[in-house]
């Protein structure tokens, strides 16, 4: 999720100041996705530039209050409209990171799973503790818990798999992947 269509979408019913935008869009994470005010600030400004947003007034002490524009509207009705695909979402640090530590010479690859699976299994029962004290109110945090939740149960699934693979090739040379072309179309083999 954008900063930007976090704050649009809290803006959609009233105007509001960047200090009642950070306090709402943390409430309704469950505080999962902590903002700095400077973050919210600054994203308000981009998106005044951009037409999704206005100044409509500013208090005494500076502190101006923002309402979503009809532009903003459309943009928000748009993102909510639209689904998440996979290419979308921000670059996935732990795969990238054991892709490299298979390529670079003496990183001991079963360690770097090991110590990832404990850290995930350590949050995995934080969360769970979180949820024993959920209330049934906070649908918005429940959802947002459960989906942390399963994140890391399938994290722990796929560190799981990397283990048993790196099981079965232990010993066996590591072979970077190779780009063959041949006439119009490009083939990668292992």
């Amino acid at each position: 999720m954008s900063i930007k269509h976090g704050l649009l979408a809290l803006l959609r019913e009233e105007p509001k100041y960047g200090y009642q935008l950070r306090g709402e869009f943390e409430a309704a994470t469950g505080a999962t996705w902590p903002l700095n005010i400077g973050q919210v600030y600054t994203t308000l400004t981009r998106l005044e530039r951009d037409g999704l947003v206005m100044a409509v007034s500013t208090e005494a002490d500076g502190r101006s209050t923002y309402e979503i524009t009809e532009a903003g509207r459309t943009e928000l009705d748009n993102w909510f409209q639209t689904p998440v695909t996979r290419e979308s979402r921000p670059r996935d640090e732990l795969a990238i990171k054991l892709a490299l530590a298979l390529a670079v010479p003496g990183v001991d690859v079963s360690a770097v799973v090991q110590r990832q699976r404990a850290a995930t299994m350590q949050s995995l029962q934080e969360l769970t503790r979180l949820k024993r004290g959920d209330r049934d109110d906070e649908i918005s945090w429940r959802l947002v818990l459960e989906s942390m939740i399963f994140a890391a149960e399938a994290e722990i699934r796929w560190l799981d798999h990397c283990e048993s693979i790196l099981l079965r090739h232990r010993g066996r040379p590591a072979k970077a992947p190779q780009i063959h072309e041949a006439d119009d179309t490009t083939e990668v083999t292992r």
